[in-house]
């Protein structure tokens, strides 16, 4: 008797450690369920393997036409944002430099037309990172402080800032956190920008060496101009980091997707791609002008 009490009791502390340790909302495992304590409802509920992947939410379980349509959606749709992200890294707005012709000794020199090339997405993924690790830095301090499972002030306002809550239906009054990382993410397109480009050392260069934008005059004016067109295409670039961060989090909030990988995946993803595409091009390119030399 006593055994089988030993037994129970250990049973209970194992059932307890799992409910007390369980992250709500967040399904622990495949092949099982598990149970947590929802402080809204102050009850316990059980979590289901669901949510786990884009396969079992949309595919398995379906018939044959109703899970090909969903894994051609699936797939149109992970392609439509790799296109997206594609055309967000590449573009640029290309700024006229015209510069004057000049004499050097017997020959003239200058007379030629340039461009300063701006990419829209001038700060890359940083924003997202930067926006990220701000918003879930109150919940590591909160989980090292055991302080997760509240129902005060504090609790709510670490479940706005938590990810997983956001876009739902059921639950729309921790949205606001969502606004907060939109806003997090344009301010730091802007700051990142603003160390990496100064205008006005650009504008110094191009008076020093004979050069001017057409219609604009050298110096002062120059730098406005290129502050000017800057912050039209940082926003652009911010609203299109903005829009491929935050699919993701739609179709986890409303379709209970669980998508396991983010915007700051795709765009990491792409931008290593491209990158290695132009080593490759331009080390084809080196080679051939050797093969020319050496001929």
């Amino acid at each position: 008797m006593q055994h089988l009490l030993c037994k129970c009791r250990q049973k209970g502390q194992r059932e307890m450690a799992s409910v007390m340790f369980t992250v709500p909302g967040k399904p622990q495992g495949k092949a099982r369920a598990r149970t947590y304590y929802n402080a809204s409802t102050k009850k316990h509920c059980s979590t289901t393997p669901e949510n786990t992947v884009l396969y079992e939410n949309f595919i398995k379980g379906k018939t044959i036409a109703k899970g090909m349509l969903a894994g051609v959606i699936i797939f149109a749709i992970i392609m439509v944002v790799v296109v997206f992200v594609l055309i967000l890294n590449g573009a640029e707005r290309r700024i006229p430099v015209q510069y004057s012709k000049k004499m050097v000794g017997r020959k003239m020199m200058g007379g030629q037309a340039t461009n300063i090339p701006l990419k829209v997405n001038t700060a890359g993924v940083i924003p997202i990172i930067f926006a990220s690790s701000i918003m879930s830095f109150p919940g590591v301090i909160a989980q090292f402080a055991g302080k997760t499972n509240g129902t005060g002030i504090g609790s709510e306002i670490l479940r706005g800032l938590s990810s997983s809550n956001w876009c739902n239906p059921s639950q729309p009054q921790y949205s606001w956190g969502l606004l907060v990382y939109i806003v997090l993410c344009v301010f730091f397109a802007y700051f990142y920008t603003s160390i990496t480009f100064n205008p006005l050392e650009v504008a110094d260069n191009i008076k020093k060496q004979g050069g001017f934008i057409p219609g604009i005059r050298p110096g002062k004016p120059t730098s406005d101009y290129l502050t000017k067109m800057l912050n039209y295409i940082i926003f652009i670039g911010a609203v299109g980091l903005i829009i491929v961060a935050v699919i993701p989090f739609f179709f986890n909030g409303v379709f209970g997707a669980h998508v396991s990988f983010g915007g700051t995946s795709i765009i990491i993803v792409v931008g290593v791609v491209l990158e290695t595409l132009k080593q490759i091009e331009s080390q084809l390119l080196v080679r051939n002008y050797k093969g020319f030399l050496n001929s």
